[in-house]
């Protein structure tokens, strides 16, 4: 199977991906996460109900006890462990409908709103139930997945809506300005940054499904036309019908969107080899509440500084993507990925330079540290199976690869790896989008789980790796959990390089609040070592602030201005990517 023949999933909120698709943790990563001090939380009493707390004191409409549990216990706090059952789902919106006062959960709309958002776009295309509205709050970071599981209704919209066209969106939009309604665009929902929580407004969530079209190929230029509410698998399915390839897949790639990749700057596994998604299109079309934007007449033009970069990245503040036109290739016929052996992480830094510089260049080049190589994340079937030294990555695509593959064995060889031949490369690759799936067995023990990314030039990596390390060992210890931080290269440049760390310790009473310590200590080491807040990832209110000190107050004022030109209302996705 091919990344191509992977189905769309249908995510579960307050849990990754397909239910159908859950994992079992080994029997040894249970005794490892008892070292750490790992403990199963405790059902909490029954009886509890929805708590109402002052803004800035935590969530509102915080769920504190359950009066029915599902198989794995009861809601405990910040350590909830089972996923919300109907009766709690009727608890929570009972809770949330007696706290009008409350932002997002507490408030709905009005009949006056509704009756504007239906006037646009259908009775049948506007919901207010608080199922799906909860389906639509926040993404799928680890705060997100905790603060689900605790019934924190606190950043849920007022409505969801399901616009079918550009039309409907620029519509949707000029209407919102002029009533002062807030909007957040929603296609995968997976955002891990807090890309879909505005502070502190009543908003309607924007979902793009309905933009579901491959409009268009054109086979001369090997360009395809795409709607933002296509889904990454179903996008690569559609264009294997026709012999073609995007050649994106990020870990998110079985939830994530179209609009989703271009908003966030998305890079996937093989960016060696295809690129970043931002790299990938030539043309989009925007929505914003004052009109729309349509840009891309060439692949490339010196006609002023170009505008694609301004919406690619821009996290629906400034508009909404509504579609794209991507650069597409003819879907290979060979591939092959392979695995390399190097004595210790600086020796493999070493060698994926080489190649990054002076090549042969694969389609996917990775590289894992001595601790991520002994866990062995690649396979959950062998959870802590791996050995000693660390473990590189190599994947090839296209008709050249058994000439590359020699070339760069040559290469790899004389750097001092060693060949280990198909297998994990194999099981990598197979197991690639089952790694997620981890995360929610490991919650539902206890244990704290969660990524950062980050990147810098290849003089700098050593340094911020050790700083990062260091910071959140430092921290978690200094809270009583001790971690155990992972880290891996997944994205080369000529330049430099990415790194992606895996953070895992056992949680906190309170493990939100742990967390955004931990990672607050992060951002500081990132900045310090001279790295970017994210790679890929994205802004958010995550990284607001810190992507700000990072592009300075001038920069930040300019693109204000921007917005308040495209925005004039501050409606498009409020105090994401940019203070309010």
């Amino acid at each position: 199977m091919t990344e191509s023949d992977l189905p769309v999933a249908n995510l579960t909120p307050g849990r990754w991906g397909d239910p159908t698709q859950a994992v079992e943790l080994p029997a040894a990563a249970l005794e490892a996460l008892k070292h750490l001090g790992v403990r199963r939380p405790t059902p909490a009493k029954p009886g509890g109900g929805i708590e109402s707390t002052p803004s800035g004191q935590g969530g509102q409409g915080e769920v504190s006890g359950s009066d029915e549990a599902g198989d794995e216990g009861e809601l405990d706090g910040a350590r909830g462990t089972s996923v919300l059952s109907a009766a709690d789902l009727g608890g929570i919106a009972a809770g949330a409908a007696a706290v009008p006062s409350a932002v997002g959960g507490g408030r709905e709309f009005g009949g006056d709103e509704v009756g504007v958002l239906v006037e646009v776009l259908g009775a049948e295309h506007v919901v207010t139930d608080f199922e799906s509205r909860w389906a639509h709050t926040r993404g799928y970071s680890t705060p997100d997945l905790l603060r689900h599981r605790r019934g924190d209704t606190s950043d849920m919209p007022a409505a969801v809506v399901y616009p079918g066209s550009h039309e409907d969106v620029q519509a949707l939009l000029s209407v919102c300005s002029e009533r002062g309604i807030a909007v957040v665009p929603y296609a995968g929902g997976t955002s891990v940054v807090g890309g879909l929580a505005p502070q502190g407004v009543v908003f309607v969530a924007v979902d793009l499904r309905r933009l579901d079209r491959l409009v268009e190929i054109d086979e001369v230029s090997r360009t395809a036309t795409i709607e933002a509410g296509v889904r990454g698998t179903a996008a690569e399915g559609l264009l294997a019908e026709r012999g073609y390839t995007l050649g994106h897949f990020p870990q998110s790639y079985e939830g994530a969107s179209i609009g989703g990749y271009a908003a966030t700057r998305s890079s996937g596994q093989a960016s060696a080899g295809y690129g970043r998604f931002d790299q990938m299109v030539v043309g989009l079309t925007v929505a914003t509440p004052r009109g729309m934007i349509e840009l891309g007449r060439a692949p490339m033009s010196a006609a002023g500084p170009d505008l694609r970069q301004l919406f690619l990245g821009s996290e629906g503040a400034l508009g909404i993507i509504t579609s794209v036109v991507v650069r597409i290739r003819p879907r290979p016929t060979e591939r092959s990925f392979e695995g390399w052996r190097f004595d210790n992480f600086d020796t493999g830094l070493a060698a994926i330079r080489r190649l990054a510089q002076d090549g042969p260049l694969p389609t996917v080049l990775r590289l894992s540290d001595e601790a991520e190589t002994a866990i062995n994340l690649a396979d959950p079937n062998v959870l802590g199976g791996g050995s000693g030294g660390v473990l590189a990555i190599v994947g090839f695509e296209g008709a050249r690869t058994p000439l590359r593959r020699a070339e760069l064995a040559e290469v790899l060889t004389a750097a001092g790896g060693e060949y280990l031949g198909e297998g994990p490369g194999d099981t990598w690759r197979q197991g690639r989008y089952r790694a997620p799936y981890l995360r929610d067995p490991l919650l539902d023990e206890g244990a704290l789980v969660e990524t950062l990314e980050t990147a810098g030039f290849w003089s700098t990596l050593p340094a911020l790796k050790a700083g990062v390390t260091e910071a959140l060992v430092n921290d978690l210890t200094s809270q009583g959990t001790p971690p155990i931080v992972l880290c891996h290269v997944s994205h080369v440049y000529e330049t430099g390089a990415s790194l992606y760390f895996t953070v895992i310790s056992a949680q906190t009473d309170d493990a939100v609040a742990q967390w955004r310590q931990a990672k607050t200590a992060a951002n500081q080491a990132i900045a310090k070592a001279g790295g970017t807040i994210t790679h890929h990832h994205g802004v958010g209110t995550d990284h607001r602030e810190a992507y700000s000190a990072e592009v300075g107050p001038l920069a930040v004022e300019a693109l204000q201005a921007v917005k308040r030109i495209l925005d004039p209302n501050g409606i498009l996705n409020p105090g994401i990517l940019l203070k309010c």
